[in-house]
């Protein structure tokens, strides 16, 4: 790793680098951004070893805080525990471009933090810093449509994430009046969306996913718009990693509906479950309560022994009606026991969190090889009641999840 970049790196928390920082942070971005992959893990080792916070230092005020706690011992204990990459991270985000920079800085991080748990701090620090910046009270909304940007149009085709978009013909079906693309922009990256929802303006609650996403399907009146499906949910920026931005971005929409079309009396989702497969093939019988333990023998017999059945379009829909009801059994109980677990289905864990209720299961609603390899083609719709998200979120993080009476019935 050049020798340089770390002179200037201690140079820029300088009081000398402080008078020019803007420009002195702007050349170490572009050393940054042009270092090879070899050279930017050792830099981030340098990160992690040079500028933490000195331990000495911490321990003084420490036991100084511990004799006598008040304000000022307080205010030395907080600044000798911050670590100087934090305000060089600071100082690198006055550059041009500097935002962004640490953005992809990040995503470079993570990428090499499984292997370097050293790094964790590093990471931490990150985040911290990019949660602050990245708070969607400085995050604009603005709604896609086909007049929008060439630019930003081929990005929501790259990044949609969880149905493809196949080419123009189709994005453009999913910008018609009736369906709906609204995006979270910053300041600082005026032309790159964080995040995007896609939503479906139809007559009632959506239980299948190929009706929505039908680029030959007539676009609907708008005296016909009364339940909004949130149908799919994308990050683009994957340096933004665990910051919260899509549960605001879901709530910002829905509100925005709401006064734009006041008919619109449901807000859900149609939303895939992506651990339930996973979890079902390994999951041992005797951890599951005996009707579910019945239902997971009856479904294996039906399966001829192999829960890969499950994932063949045909004989899924060949089982029987039995059979069926243990499926839908058994991914009620993941959905309602699991989710609250760190394990559970992140999917599911993003809409309870977000204040949603587990409102209906839906059989053979998506027959993609993704969605029958996910969760034999189930799918779920959470219901977002406005006036209790605050109330379902609550119970959520004390280990309740709050179900509609079709599912609570199945466990």
């Amino acid at each position: 790793m050049p020798r340089q970049l770390l002179i200037d790196c201690r140079r820029l928390l300088s009081v000398r680098g402080e008078a020019n920082s803007p420009a002195l942070a702007a050349a170490i971005v572009a050393r940054i951004d042009a270092l090879p992959d070899a050279d930017r893990h050792r830099f981030f080792e340098r990160l992690a070893s040079d500028f933490s916070p000195d331990p000495k230092a911490v321990l003084a005020a420490a036991q100084a805080y511990a004799a006598q706690p008040d304000a000022a011992h307080l205010a030395t204990l907080t600044q000798a525990t911050e670590p100087p990459r934090q305000e060089l991270f600071r100082r690198l985000n006055r550059a041009p471009g500097g935002t962004a920079a640490l953005v992809r800085l990040r995503r470079a991080l993570l990428d090499r933090l499984p292997r370097q748990r050293a790094l964790t701090a590093v990471e931490a620090d990150l985040f911290h810093l990019l949660s602050s910046w990245f708070n969607p009270g400085f995050l604009e909304m603005r709604r896609v449509d086909w007049n929008s940007p060439a630019q930003l149009l081929e990005q929501i085709i790259r990044h949609e994430a969880v149905h493809e978009i196949d080419g123009w013909d189709d994005l453009r079906r999913r910008l018609q009046p009736d369906r709906r693309c609204f995006a979270f922009f910053h300041p600082q990256l005026p032309d790159e969306p964080l995040i995007f929802v896609e939503v479906a303006l139809v007559p009632e609650m959506a239980g299948a996913i190929a009706p929505l996403i039908d680029k030959r399907a007539t676009p609907l009146a708008p005296d016909q718009f009364k339940v909004a499906v949130f149908y799919s949910i994308s990050n683009c920026q994957p340096g933004l990693r665990g910051v919260s931005l899509g549960n605001f971005l879901i709530k910002r929409v829905a509100e925005q509906l709401k006064r734009e079309l006041p008919q619109l009396k449901t807000f859900c989702t149609l939303s895939p479950i992506p651990g339930f497969m996973a979890w079902l093939s390994k999951v041992a019988p005797a951890s599951l309560p005996d009707k579910v333990a019945r239902a997971h023998a009856l479904l294996l017999e039906a399966c001829g022994g192999d829960f890969a059945a499950l994932t063949q379009a045909a004989r899924l829909v060949a089982l029987s009606g039995a059979a069926h009801h243990a499926l839908w059994r058994l991914c009620a109980h993941y959905l309602v026991q699991l989710s609250p677990q760190p394990n559970g289905d992140p999917v599911a864990r993003f809409h309870l969190d977000n204040g949603a209720r587990l409102e209906r299961l839906n059989a053979q609603a998506n027959l993609s090889p993704k969605g029958l390899k996910q969760s034999a083609g189930l799918m779920v719709n959470y219901l977002y009641d406005l006036a209790r998200i605050e109330r379902h979120h609550h119970r959520f993080a004390h280990g309740t999840v709050v179900a509609g009476r079709a599912i609570s019935s199945l466990t």
